[in-house]
């Protein structure tokens, strides 16, 4: 379901909003000191542009994704590297395959996060490496507000089920990591300014991600389009720009 909603608008993920994890993926790169014999599995690597990343750093990268959209937009980008469909709860790899596995605003998506994490995990070798990004807590990101308002336009979740920030608590990602044998060495927050040029690109920015894509199931693209732009308004700065502060979590776990 996930794959065929990021499907959708795929360029607009690319050009328009993922570069801006840039100020993220170059912390992670930092503490990862990737090498020429680093195997490195980028679980969920949307357009790839972190695997670009890794690539230039010089280690051996393989991308996964349930989107064959973005996925289309990764080969483009790396011609010279494999990027798979793939379920990143039932990954095609041996055990002990990979020095490094990697989730920017990834895992969160899988049909359930632990067996995501376990997957990771059973295909990492032994002191390998697990990266986390998320969102952190809705209220240190401009973005959640439009997020929130595209959400407004989609049914109400079942009862019970967790709020799309539920993993940005407190202790969250550190209690499921313990508990399936993942030790936390490395936290910090990485603020990612989104800066657009003009309300066009901004409202392209988010009718390329999953939620709006799953909002024109309900509407028509006008009254989603209107709704983001709206949600848009508070960001507007003087002539025709749009400034939105974002925060998010990262964690890197080593397998014991």
């Amino acid at each position: 379901m996930q794959g065929k909603l990021w499907s959708i608008q795929p360029q607009f993920w690319s050009m328009h909003f993922e570069p801006y994890f840039i100020p993220m993926y170059k912390i992670v790169l930092e503490q990862l000191k990737l090498k020429e014999d680093t195997m490195l599995l980028d679980a969920g690597c949307g357009s790839g542009l972190f695997s670009s990343m890794a690539i230039e750093a010089g280690a051996d990268v393989l991308g996964v994704d349930a989107a064959p959209g973005l996925l289309e937009l990764a080969r483009q980008r790396n011609p010279l590297n494999n990027f798979m469909e793939e379920d990143l709860e039932a990954l095609p790899f041996a055990d002990n395959s990979f020095h490094v596995v990697t989730g920017f605003n990834s895992f969160q998506y899988a049909g359930n996060f632990t067996n995501a994490l376990l997957e990771a995990k059973r295909v990492l070798k032994k002191g390998g490496r697990l990266v986390i990004g998320i969102w952190d807590k809705p209220e240190t990101s401009d973005a959640t507000q439009v997020l929130k308002a595209i959400g407004s336009l989609l049914p109400p979740p079942p009862p019970g089920a967790p709020g799309p920030f539920a993993l940005s608590e407190n202790g969250v990602i550190e209690g499921i990591c313990n508990s399936i044998g993942l030790d936390i060495q490395f936290k910090t927050t990485a603020v990612c300014p989104f800066l657009y040029q003009n309300l066009q690109d901004a409202v392209k920015s988010f009718m390329g991600t999953g939620p709006a894509a799953a909002a024109l199931n309900h509407n028509r693209a006008s009254v989603v389009q209107d709704t983001v732009a709206g949600a848009l308004k508070p960001f507007r700065l003087t002539d025709d720009l749009y400034f939105l502060q974002n925060q998010f979590l990262v964690f890197i776990a080593v397998k014991k």
